[in-house]
């Protein structure tokens, strides 16, 4: 009688456990035992279509996170200034969308850092001028997309630099996606663009080498981080957990050299 009271006992505290831990998953994704990815597929190599596939470093990433959660995995594709507001207007889970982190959105959203990065500065191929740095931006007309840390670190160096120095301020235009910002670069509506060193390169590859790179180290580095709304600690301990996983078993390390990005090793 008294083994059957203590099987029954554990029987009910393994189920409790069970339920506890099933529910925990389920409350901290949107949908059960699914983790839904807020990004802009418009920004390779981190996200872009092919065909109906979504491809790059962050589909990948998320892909290595969801399966050691042991959950499923979808994207939301949103324009890159409304993905901070997604997540707080519950659209998605999670943003991975090549974001760096910032103070001003970690006002809004918590973050897990997942990668290093910087910018690179792209000209016309065979343009005239051949900037090296943001300092040498000076004086010249540098289209960027919208939502992009760089907006505000421009204006500010071109007043803290350049206006500061009796040197022409930096003209800043923002442009909806950076495909778009190419195009205009091409057009000759503006003269310089920068993105980051990963989107810079494909960017080139994509304009068949009508734009080049000017800059030989990169710009204004920074972290990437996973963006999450705030206060869902249960869903930020389970990717801390799989992305401790990642780069236990290698797989992360094999992402990052394969878009030659700069791990985080903290």
């Amino acid at each position: 009688m008294e083994k059957a009271k203590k099987l029954l006992t554990s029987t009910l505290i393994a189920a409790a456990i069970g339920v506890s831990s099933t529910s925990a998953l389920a409350a901290s994704t949107l949908t059960e035992g699914k983790i839904n990815v807020g990004m802009e597929i418009t920004y390779p190599p981190f996200e872009s279509y092919d065909g109906d596939k979504v491809v790059g470093f962050d589909p990948e990433l998320t892909a290595l996170l969801a399966n050691k959660m042991g959950i499923e995995y979808g994207f939301t594709d949103n324009k890159f200034t409304g993905l901070i507001l997604g997540l707080a207007s519950n659209k998605f889970d999670a943003v991975i969308s090549g974001m760096y982190i910032i103070p001003d959105r970690l006002k809004k959203a918590d973050a897990i850092p997942y990668a290093r990065t910087g910018a690179s500065i792209m000209v016309a191929k065979g343009s005239d001028i051949q900037p090296k740095t943001g300092e040498d931006l000076c004086g010249v007309k540098v289209g960027l997309q919208q939502g992009t840390t760089w907006v505000k670190t421009l204006h500010e160096l071109s007043e803290s630099y350049c206006v500061a120095n009796d040197l022409p301020p930096i003209v800043v235009q923002e442009f909806p996606t950076a495909p778009e910002a190419t195009q205009a670069m091409m057009s000759k509506n503006i003269q310089a663009q920068m993105e980051i060193a990963g989107a810079a390169q494909m960017l080139v590859q994509r304009t068949r080498e009508r734009v080049e790179i000017s800059s030989t180290t990169l710009v204004f580095p920074q972290t990437l981080g996973i963006y999450l709304k705030q206060g869902n600690d249960q869903l930020k301990a389970q990717l801390e957990k799989a992305m401790s996983e990642i780069k236990a078993d290698g797989s992360y390390q094999a992402l990052i050299t394969k878009y030659e990005l700069i791990p985080i090793t903290e």
